[in-house]
């Protein structure tokens, strides 16, 4: 196990979020994924949820445990989790601007991701103490 998926895990962990090693294992890998989830997101809008892109044939079937969660509060996270990971492994630590950075960075940015993020910094931050609570707010009503 990588030292980027130990942190990445870790992260989605404590957000009581799966994190499937054949999915976010390497920055490459993690970078896919959340790129396909981005993509989907961005076509089909804010409200998908992760069975709504898992039933499109997006091969992405190891996340069916978060199923009726939405794909952005999902993305959040795994970005959030992406810049931690990357944080931790380069540099010890990870803050918001971090976090938007390598988002930019990678091509992830999105216009509610900034929002997302300062409405929840537990995503990013281990010190949240509410953090594991996180999980119920993407759940699509």
């Amino acid at each position: 196990m990588s030292d980027f998926y130990k942190y990445f895990k870790e992260n989605m962990d404590a957000l009581n979020l799966p994190a499937p090693e054949s999915l976010f294992g390497s920055t490459q890998t993690a970078l896919g994924t959340i790129n396909a989830m981005l993509i989907f997101h961005d076509k089909f809008g804010p409200r998908v949820t992760v069975l709504e892109m898992i039933g499109a044939g997006t091969n992405l079937e190891r996340l069916a445990t978060v199923g009726a969660m939405q794909v952005a509060y999902y993305a959040g996270a795994a970005i959030g989790s992406l810049a931690v990971a990357t944080g931790r492994t380069l540099a010890g630590g990870t803050s918001l601007s971090d976090v938007l950075f390598e988002a930019s960075r990678f091509g992830l940015k999105r216009p509610w991701l900034a929002p997302l993020l300062h409405r929840m910094p537990g995503i990013y931050d281990a010190r949240v103490s509410r953090r594991r609570y996180y999980k119920h707010y993407g759940v699509a009503q």
